[in-house]
């Protein structure tokens, strides 16, 4: 149960609930971005747990509402950060594709100049065989072999002997230029075709890598696709629960507002019992003590729960999305629905009964100690097993765990009252 304390914050009524669904900086690394959304998301697993405690008083339209609210805020970092990594896997993939097709211009580009040089190789070379064809045929149809003991014995005159033993020198010379000529030009076009034969294997390579570059662009375009309208559909739907949550602003009010008067109606109530007793104390010579110290450890564990198991604390809380802020005037322990509930402390069944809010109630005043009136009460049960008026003792039952009420899952809603006002339990309690 929640009581609230600071009604003015209910101006700022649903305005906690957004959150920021921006993408990181693209700076960010992979890594943080998602170590950020695993730090929101645990961030809002507190917040859904909080809230689900800080619910109770609510209707049940609004607590489905602001539930799924919740619900969405936790799954939005998740989203994002989803979306971030498709994004990022098709950047990458998109670069690669890039620098892939680059490599394969290159490639092509290398491609047509080895086998335009292969071209011109190999018509040089024609070239050169046709010529040195050709001085052989000279050389066959002048005699067959030019020696410089021919050019000796034919020559003439010493003048003679001179010039034809240039143009017999001149011819060797040339013909050996041009077998060398040749030998080069079939040596670089052997080291042209080998480049050529490499080249043109990289070129499939890198075809056949383009095209699975392909198949992972494509595969995640369609992830980013997917991750983004996820992500515009939990948006969508986060925006749309606010208007709900919104227009259900002045139902809440009204809510908190019969909340805050029937808490005030049993505080009345217990407080007049209370002046009551002493007054009859007095009366009977008996006048109580001014009040001292309540010790700790006054009650047993009133669940069937062993050790007492506690799920939300004693004190004030925000919700997380409606922007209020309430007391919890209890302590909320674990117990499953139907299960038993004890008295944690003997004393009178002050009542047993319905309240707004509490649901099923049974308030049971344990008398006085060390001066001051103390009560405790029991919220949301399913069934009473005692009756108002009845005297109890402690760990006798007095019913059965529930979700009656404005309570948000079965549990025991536990509140100790010192003079008619709510108190911590848990010291109380022994913890």
């Amino acid at each position: 149960m929640a009581r609230r304390r600071l009604p003015a914050v209910l101006a700022a009524f649903a305005l906690v609930a957004g959150i920021a669904v921006a993408s990181p900086a693209l700076a960010d690394p992979i890594d943080d971005r998602r170590k950020a959304a695993e730090q929101r998301a645990a961030a809002n697993a507190k917040a859904q747990a909080d809230a689900e405690a800080a619910m109770e008083g609510l209707d049940a339209n609004l607590q489905a509402t602001a539930s799924r609210l919740l619900d969405l805020q936790a799954q939005i970092p998740a989203a994002q950060a989803k979306l971030d990594e498709a994004k990022a896997a098709l950047e990458k993939a998109q670069r690669e594709a890039a620098l892939i097709a680059a490599r394969l211009v290159d490639a092509q580009e290398q491609q047509v100049t080895l086998s335009a040089k292969i071209q011109t190789d190999t018509d040089e070379a024609a070239k050169m065989r046709a010529a040195i064809g050709q001085m052989a045929r000279e050389a066959y149809r002048g005699g067959g072999e030019v020696s410089g003991v021919s050019v000796i014995l034919d020559a003439q005159s010493t003048e003679d002997f001179v010039q034809k033993y240039g143009l017999v020198s001149t011819a060797l010379r040339t013909q050996a230029q041009v077998l060398d000529a040749l030998k080069a030009a079939e040596a670089s076009n052997r080291n042209a075709q080998a480049r050529l034969d490499a080249v043109e294997e990289r070129i499939a390579e890198l075809k056949a890598e383009a095209d699975q570059k392909v198949v992972e662009a494509d595969q995640a375009r369609e992830s980013a696709a997917d991750a983004k309208a996820s992500l515009d559909a939990l948006v969508a739907e986060q925006q749309a629960q606010q208007a709900s949550l919104e227009s259900q602003k002045s139902a809440l009010a009204a809510a908190l507002a019969q909340m805050d008067a029937e808490a005030k109606a049993i505080e009345n109530e217990l407080r007049a019992a209370i002046d009551a007793q002493r007054a009859r104390d007095a009366a009977a010579g008996k006048p109580q003590p001014a009040p001292g110290p309540v010790g700790g450890g006054l009650f047993g564990n009133p669940t069937s729960i062993s050790p007492m198991y506690v799920t939300s604390e004693y004190g004030m809380r925000l919700h997380p999305t409606l922007g209020y802020v309430r007391l919890h005037a209890g302590i909320d322990l674990r117990t499953y629905c139907n299960t038993k509930v004890y008295a944690g402390r003997a004393g009178t069944v002050t009542w047993a009964k319905t309240r707004f809010g509490f649901g099923n109630q049974v308030m049971i005043d344990s008398g006085f100690v060390n001066g001051n009136a103390v009560s405790a009460s029991y919220n949301h049960l399913t069934s009473f097993a005692v009756a108002t008026g009845q005297r109890v003792e402690r760990g006798q039952l007095i019913g059965y765990s529930g979700n009656t009420g404005t309570s948000a899952a079965c549990h025991l809603h536990f509140e100790v009252y010192v003079n008619g006002a709510t108190t911590n339990p848990r010291p109380l309690l022994g913890l």
